[in-house]
Formats: C-alpha cells, sequence, structure tokens
C-alpha cells in the first residue's frame, strides 16, 4: 500500500487495541475503552489525532476490562468492572460504554449498580488531544508543537490549536458535567438496582469550522448518519447462503467490513469510495481501491462506478517531480493531514504508482462487461485514453514496450508496484533490484488494459480501434512471454531490471500474470507447480517470495508472507487457466486461514508452514479490516464459480467446481445488468434467474482464447 515497513511503523506490536471505523473517520483505543497517551492509539479524522487521550475513572480507579466487542464496524460495546470496594468480595458496580465513530465521537457511558443500596462514586473522562498528523503518529514522531487553548464555552470543553496558519480544534459536549481543562467530572448517586446514564460528544473543528454538529443526546444510535449510511450499505447486499457455517461467516464479514471502509465525498454524496484500510490507511488508494472495487462487483458495481470517477478528477494533469505527478497518472494515495510535507511527495496526492495507471483501464472494461451499460463507461472514456497516453509516453520509458518505473524524488517511494517496500523487488541471492524496474504483473495489467480499450471501442462499434488495441495486446503478450520466461527455472521472473536482466526471485507477481491471462497457455502449467511447490506455498497460502530465496522471512512484509488479495487473484489465474485442483488447495487454504481469524482476514499473515503452526501466524502490524484483503473471499467465490459475464454481447460463463462437501449456494439480488439475479450452485450444477432478456448462460468455463477470438472478429 505505502511501503509500510520497519522504517515506518509505529510501535503497536503486543497492545491489545480494539479499532471502530466509518469513512475516514477511525478510534483505536485498549480493549479497556480508554485511549492511552503515548501511543499510536487515538481518534482520527481526515488524517489528524483529534484524541490522544480519553480515560475514564471511578473513584479514582481505571476499570477492569470485561469485554469488548464490535457489533457493528462503527461501533464498539465496552463493558468494564468498577475496582472492588472495602468489605466487599466483588463490585456491584459495572459501566457499559457504547462508543460510536462517524465525524464525531459519541460515547455513552452507563453504571449499573447490581446492589441493593445507593452508591455514591464520581466518573471522571480525561480528555487530551495533540493533533498529531497520522504520519507523524505511524512514525513514532509526534512531536509537533500547537499553540494551544484551553476552555469552557457555553457548557462546552473548547480545545483550540494553532500551528503555521493551520487550526484544529476540538468541542466536547457533556450535559450534566463539571468541565475542567483536563476532562469531564461527574458526581453521582446510583440508587440501588438502579443505574445512571451519561452521553458525551467530542467534535472536530478544522480552520474553526465545526465538522459536525454532534450526536444530540436525545438522538438514538440508530438513528446516527453512520448508522443510516451503513443501513443502507446493508439493504443493498446480496444475501450468500451456504451450508458451511464458518464460510457463511467470512462472506458477510467481507460485506461489512466492505461497507465499514466506504469514504463519502462530500461534493458528491451519491458516490463512494473504498478506503485502503484501518487504522493507517483511511484514504483512497489508487491500486487498492481499484482492485478491491474490481473484486467487489459481485457484491455493489457502484463502488467501481464511483473509485473511477473519482480517480479520473484526480488523474494527472501536469509533470511535478515532487508528488510524481504526470499528464494521465492516476494517484497512488491521497491524504488529508495537517503537514502535506509528511505524506509521500509532500503533497497531498501522491502519484507514485506504476500499476493504478493501467489497472484503471481494466477496471473500466470489467466494469462494462458486468453492468453492460456504456451509459456508466462511456463519459470514463476521455480518463481511459489518458491513461493509456500515459502508459506509452511515461509508463514505457525506454520505448521497449515494457512499463517500467524510478521515482522521481528522493521522498517518494523506491518501488512502486503492489510489493512496495524498499526491499519488495530482489533477485534469487537476496540482493536488490535497480531501477527502472518492469515488473512482471504490471505487464499484465498492460496486457488486460489494451483488451479492455479495444472492448469498449467495439462495443461503441469501432471496429477498427478494437483491432488496433488487439494487436497491441498480443504484440505485449508475445514479447512478455520472451523476455520474463526463464526456461531454466520454469517460471517468470519478478521483474526486468534497470540494464534488462531478468530478477530471478520466484515471487507470487506470476500469478497475478496468469490472472491478466498474459502468460502462453504451454507455460501455466509449470507456473501453477511452482506456486504451489512446498517453497512457495504455506498450507495457508503462497506465500510472496519463495523459502529458497536470498531475501525470504516469513515475518516481513513481502519477502514471505502471505497476502490473501494475492492469493485470490492468483486462483482466478489458475482458474482462467483450467487449473482446478491447483486453485481448490489455494482458495480454501485461504478459506482456513480465514476461518482462524474469526471470519476476518487480515491485510497479510506470516508465511510459516502450516505442519508447524497449526493456527496462521499474525503479522504484527496488518491492518484488518483492509479493503482487499476483505474482498479477496468475493473473488475467491467467483472464481471457484467460474462466474464471468460479458452482458453486451449477451453471454454468461457458469461453470462451478465447488466440492460435494459444500452442499448448495445459493445468492439473492447479485446485482448484474442492471438486475437483480439469483443464482444456486451445487457441484457442477447451475440455476440462475432474473436475468434480463437475451443473455444466455453458458454452463462451461469461458474459453481462454475468448479475448483473441473476439478481436479477431473485429
Amino acid at each position: 500500500m505505502s511501503g509500510w515497513n520497519a522504517e515506518t511503523t509505529a510501535n503497536i506490536a503486543g497492545i491489545a487495541t480494539l479499532t471502530i471505523v466509518e469513512g475516514s473517520s477511525f478510534a483505536v483505543g485498549a480493549v479497556s475503552g480508554d485511549i492511552l497517551p503515548g501511543q499510536s492509539q487515538g481518534v482520527y479524522f481526515r488524517d489528524t489525532r483529534f484524541l490522544s487521550t480519553w480515560k475514564l475513572l471511578v473513584d479514582g480507579q481505571p476499570l477492569e476490562c470485561l469485554s469488548a466487542t464490535i457489533p457493528k464496524p462503527y461501533r464498539a460495546m465496552l463493558v468494564g468492572r468498577v475496582a472492588r470496594q472495602p468489605g466487599r468480595a466483588d463490585s456491584p458496580l459495572i459501566v457499559e460504554r457504547t462508543r460510536q465513530i462517524g465525524v464525531a465521537l459519541r460515547e455513552d457511558i452507563t453504571v449499573h449498580n447490581y446492589s441493593s443500596r445507593p452508591i455514591d462514586c464520581t466518573l471522571k473522562l480525561e480528555v487530551a488531544t495533540d493533533f498529531a498528523d497520522l504520519f507523524e503518529v505511524k512514525g513514532g514522531t509526534a512531536h509537533r508543537t500547537w499553540r494551544q487553548s484551553i476552555s469552557v464555552q457555553d457548557g462546552l470543553l473548547v480545545i483550540d490549536s494553532a500551528w503555521n496558519e493551520r487550526r484544529r480544534g476540538l468541542s466536547v459536549s457533556a450535559p450534566g458535567a463539571r468541565i475542567g481543562s483536563d476532562g469531564l467530572d461527574y458526581a453521582v448517586t446510583i440508587p440501588g438496582r438502579g443505574q445512571w446514564t451519561a452521553t458525551v460528544v467530542a467534535t472536530p473543528t478544522i480552520d474553526s469550522e465545526l465538522i459536525f454538529a454532534g450526536y444530540p443526546a436525545h438522538l438514538p444510535l440508530y438513528d446516527s448518519p453512520a448508522a443510516k449510511r451503513f443501513r443502507a450499505w446493508e439493504s443493498k447486499l446480496p444475501t450468500t447462503m451456504v451450508a458451511d457455517a464458518s464460510l457463511r461467516r467470512t462472506f458477510e464479514r467481507s460485506q461489512i467490513d466492505l461497507g465499514s471502509l466506504r469514504i463519502h465525498d462530500p461534493e458528491h454524496p451519491g458516490r463512494e469510495v473504498v478506503a485502503a484500510g484501518a487504522p493507517w490507511f483511511m484514504a483512497l488508494f489508487g491500486r487498492d481501491s481499484i482492485l478491491t472495487a474490481h473484486m467487489a462487483l459481485p457484491v455493489d458495481p457502484e463502488l467501481a462506478i464511483g473509485t473511477l470517477q473519482t480517480l479520473a478528477e484526480l488523474q494527472g494533469q501536469t509533470t511535478d517531480a515532487a508528488s510524481e505527478e504526470q499528464p494521465g497518472r492516476i494517484l497512488h494515495e491521497v491524504r488529508l493531514g495537517v503537514d502535506a510535507s509528511l505524506s509521500l511527495g509532500g503533497e497531498s496526492v501522491y502519484y507514485g504508482s506504476v500499476d493504478a495507471t493501467p489497472l484503471f483501464v481494466g477496471l473500466l472494461g470489467e466494469l462494462l462487461r458486468w453492468t453492460g451499460s456504456s451509459d456508466a463507461t462511456a463519459a470514463l472514456i476521455p480518463a481511459a485514453d489518458r491513461a493509456l497516453a500515459w502508459i506509452a509516453e511515461f509508463g514505457d520509458r525506454d520505448g521497449d514496450g515494457f512499463v517500467e518505473y524510478q521515482r522521481a524524488a528522493p521522498h517518494g517511494l523506491i518501488n512502486q508496484g503492489w510489493k512496495d517496500s524498499w526491499d519488495g523487488v530482489n533477485f534469487a541471492d537476496g540482493s536488490l533490484a535497480e531501477p527502472p524496474i518492469a515488473l512482471c504483473e504490471v505487464q499484465g495489467y498492460v496486457y488486460s488494459a489494451y483488451l479492455a480499450r479495444g472492448f469498449i471501442a467495439r462495443d461503441a462499434g469501432d471496429e477498427r480501434e478494437g483491432a488496433r488495441w488487439a494487436q497491441r495486446a498480443a504484440d505485449l503478450k508475445a514479447e512478455f512471454n520472451e523476455r520474463f520466461w526463464l526456461p531454466d527455472r520454469g517460471y517468470f521472473a519478478i521483474a526486468l531490471d534497470g540494464d534488462k536482466r531478468p530478477v530471478d526471485a520466484c515471487a507470487s507477481n506470476m500469478g497475478h500474470c496468469l490472472w491478466s491471462g498474459i502468460v502462453d497457455a504451454d507455460k501455466s502449467a509449470a507456473v501453477a507447480e511452482r506456486l504451489l511447490a512446498p517453497e512457495m506455498f504455506s498450507g495457508w497460502g503462497i506465500r510472496t517470495l519463495g523459502t529458497d530465496m536470498g531475501a525470504y522471512n516469513p515475518a516481513s512484509y513481502h519477502n514471505g508472507s502471505v497476502w490473501p488479495h494475492d492469493n485470490a487473484l492468483i486462483v482466478a489465474g489458475l482458474m482462467r487457466y483450467g487449473l482446478i485442483e491447483e486453485a481448490h488447495r489455494v482458495a480454501f487454504a485461504v478459506l482456513d486461514a480465514a476461518e482462524a481469524f474469526g471470519g476476518r482476514l487480515p491485510e497479510l499473515f506470516c508465511g510459516f508452514d502450516r505442519a508447524h503452526y497449526p493456527e496462521p501466524v499474525a503479522y504484527p502490524t496488518s491492518c484488518s479490516p483492509q479493503a482487499w484483503a476483505s474482498a479477496a473471499p468475493l473473488l475467491l467465490l467467483r472464481a471457484l464459480a467460474r462466474f464471468d459475464p460479458c452482458i453486451p454481447d449477451g453471454d454468461l460463463w457458469v461453470a462451478p467446481t465447488f466440492p460435494d462437501a459444500l452442499g448448495k449456494i445459493s445468492i439473492d439480488r447479485l446485482p448484474l445488468a442492471g438486475a437483480r439475479v439469483s443464482i444456486e450452485l451445487s457441484g457442477n450444477q447451475v440455476q440462475v434467474s432474473g436475468l434480463p432478456a437475451g443473455i444466455t448462460v453458458h454452463e462451461s468455463p469461458r474459453p481462454l482464447s475468448h479475448e483473441s477470438i473476439e478481436l479477431r472478429e473485429a
């Protein structure tokens, strides 16, 4: 995502935390419910920490944690016990904290008295903020000095701070509390067998503007904007019925987490995109958002439309070395923190991605295949053509037909593919590849982009343009298989380096080449054999790098770990080439890992072998929920079903390969071709209902050569 490695990671390993998220806001706290100072915990909005301390004390003592649950992605239920009083075996006071994140933070505090006598107690909520930029917190360098004033105004605790003409503030409402400079105090008497309740709302201000009016105490939690947005998301989701309870839980968790990671553009209320992941990547990322939207098409094609529209609006217009902006280039990430100099490239928008641009064009083509609606794609064709122009002019730096990258400024990303840590591209002996670097999977993405543009042209009736892009795709495919294939190793090089030498490490990247279809059919079995070899396959999934490679480390970010989205794309690629047994091994290994993680796949986990570790080993700083990990089970299900629509041509291929033990899988209200479709799959049996007229269901896999057949006819 953004090169999160040992040089840039906040020290959060070993600290049990609880994260809730809604849009670009998130709260990270201890499982007790407290947000403790001096750590990476806090309440964040637009890449700024607006709360760095939020600590509840009863009679001067912290609570003993009894339970911490997240019934909704944006809401936490926290239960604690007050410290034992003298003369009592147990404390009769139990504290419930219902916390909800949106643009503001609302917390409802209820103290239950389970004794028959009234009890006097004092509650104190310590409140403080440092207004640290997200990058400062993540890097462990939160030291900025703000000119801060704290006051009580109209019954509110108001914290106002300034730095270099920037202003950030916090307004805390707590009816019934005594408000002081360090927080809130309540002196209460709780009747026997009774309870006491208070509501506290903390709302950020930016440049003296109150972002949101807050959650009034009388407004039920289920009527909050966050709750309404999430209910609207749930109401349009397809329903998947699977006999296996573990798989059902995983698919449901995927849909819920994708809903929690949506970002809403205030200037376009109906437009949604998916943030990359919580807690540190609650922002728009080109690569992550595109791939997630692609995988989430069976859930909500509107995510793909919103992603493409938003990225097109932010598409590069000029040439700027600092931000790596170039005309037609699709961004890497957007950041909104107070100090742009902390962001990659020193600007709020950073463009240092080599793959987001071709992936943009590929998603546009896939959206047309899925919806059959040229209305959704026509307005985006100029942006796709600008992206293709970037590929030719800036992406292919030396005119050899391959797309390479080399950062333009020393503070940019060294590596600009999905393995974007500084050591993510290396030779078999562990030495690092020197730029310009042409990644194997990026050539596959470009191949898909060419095919997509040809398909869009043909759909618009321009057969000549369709044929032109078909020829470019065919030429690239031939050259790729000639230059990247390592016949003595039986696999594809991960890249070509600056001297055009094949970077010979055995890495998972070549599995993406199966997904894109750039691999010659006669090489696919050898690629699959290498990916499923013990050096690559951990038993929980395919590692990013083989155990026999010089840079292998099972607990590294990109050099031996297992990434669910990586594996899902590989499974789709294996299925594309008819390698069903291999696809099953990988898919069900990843789904087993999901079960071990409680139904939610993390961003990544360690690459230790399943034979020695009975459960997958968590990677300590992995994002969870994380967008493309959340979407990975959806792609796995689609790949196993070999569900492949081409609505403009009136075709839908469905050829499920589910083991009999899974039983029947039913999907209702699947969005396809502008309709809501019902599908029943059992073994290799198919039943589809609700399709618009004129669409033929083929109970067979889509032919491997379908793209070339289409475009050869053109």
